[in-house]
């Protein structure tokens, strides 16, 4: 584990015991019903959580803003991943204004998020455009000064509930380019609300742009660019994506080994059994290697240094570990580890999606094999 300033320890010692007195309360029903809880939401707002990643004049974290939310996702997603995951995609959103956007569209559009507590979507993926964000078929037309937007985009996270959109389109046959794209703006409308397995407390949406009237001046950095900027985002997003299944597998464990104490087979605690005791070494040791590469990442990140190896290396490692980890958490709770009452279930859910979002673990090696032959 990597020094913690005194300014995270403090913000981390006050988000435990948010996370153990409204949170984690709330995980279960909120799984239950698969409704967006704003109540969260309003409280990481006024936690200052949701614009962690702006610039510091706008009221962002000043030093090493992605290990501090890197270290947040991790203490929310223990009790609950869909929360955690808000964290994610409001700096997934805002990162190609952050980091590509003019001074003058910061100046609009950073008071929004910060000020106006306006949530952010990340409209990329298409029906037939995931990992291979080139296939990309939406499409931003020149009009005069403005753009015409047209496209099917799905699986948003934040979709019906965002306030301002970061949409990538094509600008032309091969040229990608992204814009920021207010929520309320004419022929913008919601499809199809996703009902999930896991992280059922996030909003997945299908968000349909017609005929979508964009200025010029939300066009994020030059035309073309649009690749090279969700590349980046990539960098920053992978490592939180790591957090959260670093959160998930220590809340699965946690829960477990409380669980194996209490819980008596054949004259004597379940803890005391050998069989018990190498799984729950295992997720153990993988809790521990995870931490290591999700910080490595994030602080690389932070430092201006090009992680994109880390990145994906910190993604697959920690999100594969979640996965075995709450899967071994199910087989020593047993039955009861596969009923709604208990929590490692939902865990055990929401685990899969991390092997999945921000490109699919099987992308993340084939990225790390050609970083590895660059050099």
């Amino acid at each position: 584990m990597f020094e913690r300033s005194e300014a995270q320890r403090i913000l981390l010692t006050h988000l435990g015991r948010v996370v153990r007195e409204k949170v984690g309360p709330a995980a279960a029903s909120t799984d239950q019903s698969g409704e967006f809880n704003w109540e969260i939401v309003s409280l990481f707002w006024d936690l200052g959580l949701l614009k962690m990643m702006l610039p510091p004049k706008y009221d962002g974290w000043p030093e090493n803003p992605t290990h501090t939310l890197c270290l947040c996702i991790e203490e929310i997603a223990k009790a609950c991943a869909s929360s955690a995951l808000l964290l994610i995609i409001q700096a997934v959103g805002s990162y190609p204004l952050i980091f590509a956007g003019s001074e003058s569209q910061k100046k609009k559009y950073c008071p929004m998020i910060s000020d106006e507590r306006r949530l952010m979507g990340y409209l990329v993926t298409e029906p037939g455009a995931g990992s291979d964000v080139q296939a990309i078929r939406c499409a931003a037309r020149p009009s005069g000064n403005d753009f015409i937007l047209n496209g099917r985009k799905v699986f948003a996270t934040n979709g019906s509930v965002a306030g301002i959109y970061s949409v990538l389109a094509k600008t032309g046959e091969k040229e990608l380019s992204f814009f920021i794209v207010e929520r309320d703006r004419k022929g913008i409308s919601i499809g199809r609300v996703e009902d999930k397995c896991g992280f059922r407390g996030s909003n997945t949406a299908e968000v349909i742009l017609e005929d979508v009237a964009v200025p010029e001046a939300n066009l994020i950095g030059k035309r073309g660019e649009g690749f090279k900027i969700a590349m980046g985002d990539f960098d920053m997003s992978r490592p939180a994506v790591a957090a959260l299944s670093l959160g998930l597998a220590e809340g699965a464990l946690d829960y477990t080994v409380d669980y194996a104490r209490q819980r008596h087979t054949f004259g004597k605690p379940l803890i005391q059994h050998q069989a018990i005791q190498f799984l729950l070494a295992d997720a153990s040791t993988l809790i521990e290697a995870s931490r290591g590469l999700m910080e490595r990442a994030a602080l690389a990140f932070d430092s201006g240094n090009k992680n994109t190896r880390l990145a994906s290396m910190a993604k697959f490692f920690c999100s594969d570990a979640a996965m075995k980890i709450t899967t071994d958490m199910v087989q020593v709770l047993g039955g009861y580890g596969y009923i709604k009452d208990y929590p490692i279930e939902r865990m055990f859910r929401d685990a899969k999606l991390t092997q999945i979002f921000e490109g699919a673990n099987q992308i993340q090696r084939m990225i790390i094999g050609r970083e590895i032959s660059k050099t």
